[in-house]
């Protein structure tokens, strides 16, 4: 699995005009699945994502995590994280996982980070979304779960 972990002030994502999720301060996740991820990738990246110590503690030190901070998590799904631009120009997304696969893990991600007792937001699985998003710092990580 691959995430792209911006810090926000606030984010909401949008589906045809309805709001589908919406958080003031913690993580935007732009979530990838690759055809090879497994629930242990779930388990790994979820853990990863709600203890990662990237939030300002007193004395405005990285030190704590979006859960000491009593923040949010709103996560989307983005299969063109697996794109890959090394050829041509047009981008080949044979190294993202198909939906019948891609889906259930995603699913499962959402609820392994509540299962933590991180509150979560989603979009909707491969719908044409809007994400608008304040930056906080900017702090922005890509994570990629262990093979």
């Amino acid at each position: 699995m691959r995430a792209v972990l911006q810090r926000v002030r606030q984010a909401k994502v949008t589906v045809a005009a309805e709001v589908t999720g919406e958080i003031a301060h913690g993580w935007l996740v732009l979530l990838g699945v690759g055809p090879t991820d497994t629930r242990k990738s779930v388990d790994w990246l979820a853990e990863k994502v709600a203890n990662l110590r990237a939030f300002d503690d007193t004395d405005g030190k990285m030190n704590l995590s979006v859960q000491d901070v009593s923040g949010s998590i709103l996560v989307v799904s983005q299969f063109t994280l697996y794109g890959d631009c090394s050829k041509g120009r047009r981008p080949s997304f044979i190294g993202a996982a198909q939906p019948a696969i891609a889906e259930p893990l995603y699913e499962a991600f959402v609820t392994a980070l509540k299962m933590l007792g991180v509150p979560v937001a989603t979009g909707r699985f491969a719908a044409d979304m809007q994400v608008a998003l304040v930056n906080d710092g900017p702090v922005t990580f890509v994570l990629d779960s262990p093979a």
